[in-house]
């Protein structure tokens, strides 16, 4: 058991990504008393401008200020610690994806050596020892080349901290508890709040993706913790709001109102990938085993 304060690390691709996966699961955390740290990979630097009401040159001209001054605000809102690890967002070229042949920008974050780009990481997590680290799956979560690196060094800087062997240079070694990937939009609560908007005599944001969606990879179907959270919706949604050249306030991630998520869905969900301690699936903490 751990006696000292927890800490939770969760490493993302780019700033506004921290506010639409886990953000309600970090401020019930914070509340508890629990160090939290989000780590952004890339300043965003390629990302378009998804709102339209900011859509206009003087934006696109300083997206990367106006992001990192988006991000300062979002951690606020949320009240977790954020690092930069300083690596180049990699845009998303059409057509896109691992092995496709389209050519991403020489300077970018995914075209860096593995191990050149987890020794940042190596170093946050010697330096900050958090006993859990949530991060993407081994898609990404969706298959944006950012978020595939970022999973790829998650995992090998959490690996790599824990060998005094690697990157001895950066410190004391440390060996992570817990890891997790972020499990957002499984079937069973994609289908529950469609349900629940149609009973409500509203239109579901989710009826295409019912249909057109392949589901025969599930990943709902590989959530083992479920973290309720629904006291914080209101506070992920002010900090996915803050990131207002990403989020259009009118748009997807707020077309289901609050009571009723709160009410279908009141959890976010992860999967439990490694662990060093004994818990017992399903899990409702991600600290369960440590505490």
């Amino acid at each position: 058991m751990v006696s000292e304060q927890l800490r939770l690390m969760a490493v993302h691709a780019h700033p506004d990504d921290e506010s639409s996966k886990g953000a309600a699961t970090m401020a019930r955390y914070v509340k508890e008393g629990v160090d939290v740290l989000v780590v952004t990979c890339t300043g965003g630097e390629r990302g378009s401008v998804l709102n339209p009401k900011m859509d206009r040159p003087e934006v696109l001209e300083n997206i990367t200020e106006i992001r990192a001054k988006e991000m300062d605000r979002a951690r606020e809102i949320l009240g977790v610690r954020q690092e930069w690890l300083g690596f180049v967002d990699s845009g998303l070229p059409e057509g896109w994806l691992p092995d496709s042949g389209v050519e991403l920008p020489e300077d970018c974050f995914y075209l860096v050596p593995l191990e050149q780009a987890a020794a940042p990481l190596v170093k946050s997590i010697r330096e900050q020892r958090p006993h859990v680290v949530l991060t993407y799956d081994e898609d990404g979560g969706y298959p944006h080349p950012d978020h595939i690196k970022t999973h790829e060094i998650t995992m090998e800087a959490v690996k790599a901290a824990a060998d005094p062997t690697r990157y001895p240079e950066l410190g004391e070694a440390w060996q992570v508890d817990k890891l997790y990937y972020h499990m957002s939009f499984g079937r069973q609560r994609v289908m529950a709040l469609h349900e629940a908007m149609l009973a409500a005599g509203l239109e579901s944001p989710y009826a295409a993706w019912l249909d057109e969606r392949d589901w025969s990879r599930d990943k709902g179907t590989r959530v083992t913790t479920k973290v309720e959270c629904a006291e914080f919706f209101p506070t992920r949604d002010d900090a996915l709001r803050a990131h207002a050249t990403q989020v259009d306030p009118d748009g997807f991630w707020f077309a289901i109102p609050q009571e009723i998520q709160q009410n279908v869905w009141p959890t976010e969900d992860y999967e439990l990938v490694e662990s060093t301690v004994e818990t017992a699936k399903p899990e409702d903490d991600l600290f369960a085993g440590l505490r």
